[in-house]
């Protein structure tokens, strides 16, 4: 066993720990954890699959686990149950050899301070090792969701499709890239396939940046599904259009190809400095403002608005395995109350006659219908308008009984499912 290999589930450790017990975002905990930036390329790649794999299936792993032990672990061992999840998701779902698997797990009980618990972590090992996941798998996509999500999806689309959802939540979410012109080229070029006139979806990992286009500026990434808001403003070319909490600026970029003014705001400058990164590589332009839209006032009312609302962003698990143990039903109900307050704020900013997009990348109602809903009830000056299917690759399916746009991570399954995303189209009554 090389230092790199222990010193890559080291960083894992790191990582996982810093979601699970430090209630971080795992992109955030990447980025500041120095035993992962420190790692090779292939390391940090394994170090990341292997938290990832963790996060995701990690109702299984501690069910397998509980099964093992006799007795429930004692409360000065978080550290074993951390490690022990990481050597069971090595052994039961990435396909690492059995002997480092073990060998590594223990190691690092030792390393974290943990001999006492090394005997029973290889115990629990070696038995994983023979036994796999045992004569009962369970149901995956129930251990894996947290009872407050699923009771929430079965209740707003039924059974069937709150499983379907949950399944989806077991695969790792394939990349989609918006490209500037010609996506069937694009597609033959990359290896991918078309999806649409502007969506191309990629079939392996090469790492983004290396990939023909990229740096030239020919195309940004951005899901099937995240890609439908901003075409709902229609034909935007010469237009003033505000693309309201705007970073990272894949909708910023689809408004400035078409031909918009566009107006980005945010009020992370941070998150803006990508926008701008990503605008330059684009060779894009847009106004860039930082500022709280809860207390900003635009100078002259707007064309056209995309706001794609701060959300609890349920819709993206399959790219963010760690959001399900972040994230609760107090989140939604804090978030759903912003979602309000931006919603009518923003309709301020409107010229008469103009479109308002609302969206969400949840799969929550209080962050999509009821928020519509509501904001109708209370307002004789708007209207919704219809989302059609055949319009901007937007499906039959994909249109809700009120004429609003709703994707679902388990539509379209076959050709690798999507993003969970919500909009309306709202139209301003002149």
């Amino acid at each position: 066993m090389t230092n790199n290999t222990l010193d890559a589930r080291t960083a894992a450790l790191d990582l996982f720990q810093g979601v699970i017990r430090k209630n971080r975002p795992l992109d955030q905990v990447m980025a500041d954890t120095a035993a992962f930036t420190r790692l090779d390329a292939r390391n940090r790649a394994f170090a990341h699959n292997l938290v990832a794999t963790a996060l995701r299936r990690l109702g299984q792993i501690d069910a397998r686990i509980a099964g093992c032990l006799d007795h429930p672990l004692p409360a000065n061992a978080t550290p074993t149950q951390d490690i022990l999840r990481l050597g069971a998701a090595q052994l039961l779902f990435t396909g690492t050899a059995d002997h480092a698997a073990v060998d590594t797990t223990v190691d690092l009980t030792r390393r974290r301070g943990q001999n006492h618990m090394a005997k029973l972590a290889n115990a629990v090992l070696r038995r994983l090792q023979r036994e796999g996941m045992g004569p009962d798998n369970g149901d995956a996509a129930r251990l894996n969701t947290p009872d407050w999500l699923w009771q929430a999806w079965d209740a707003a689309y039924g059974s069937d499709t709150c499983r379907a959802i949950a399944e989806s939540h077991l695969r790792v979410a394939p990349t989609d890239i918006t490209v500037k012109a010609d996506a069937p080229s694009w597609a033959k070029r990359l290896g991918g396939s078309a999806l649409s006139d502007q969506t191309v979806r990629l079939h392996d990992n090469e790492t983004i940046t290396e990939r023909a286009g990229f740096a030239e500026g020919a195309w940004w990434v951005q899901d099937r599904a995240a890609a439908l808001p901003a075409r709902l403003l229609g034909d935007v070319a010469g237009r003033r259009i505000l693309d309201l909490c705007a970073a990272p600026g894949g909708k910023t970029a689809q408004l400035a190809a078409a031909g918009a003014q566009v107006t980005a705001l945010d009020r992370s400058a941070n998150r803006l400095k990508t926008l701008e990164q990503n605008l330059s590589r684009l060779k894009f332009s847009a106004e860039v403002l930082t500022a709280d839209a809860t207390r900003w006032t635009p100078d002259d009312p707007f064309d056209g608005i995309l706001l794609d609302a701060p959300c609890s962003a349920t819709g993206t698990i399959r790219r963010h395995p760690d959001l399900p143990h972040l994230k609760g039903p107090d989140d939604v109900a804090k978030l759903a109350d912003l979602q309000a307050r931006l919603l009518t704020r923003a309709a301020e900013w409107l010229a008469p006659g103009g479109l308002l997009v609302f969206a969400t990348c949840s799969l929550q109602p209080e962050e999509g219908p009821a928020q519509v809903a509501a904001f109708l009830a209370g307002r004789n000056d708007f209207r919704s308008e219809r989302v059609e299917a055949g319009e901007s690759g937007i499906t039959a399916e994909m249109v809700s009984p009120e004429g609003w746009l709703r994707t679902l991570p388990s539509m379209e399954a076959e050709t690798g499912g999507m993003d969970g995303f919500f909009a309306a189209r709202l139209r301003r009554i002149a």
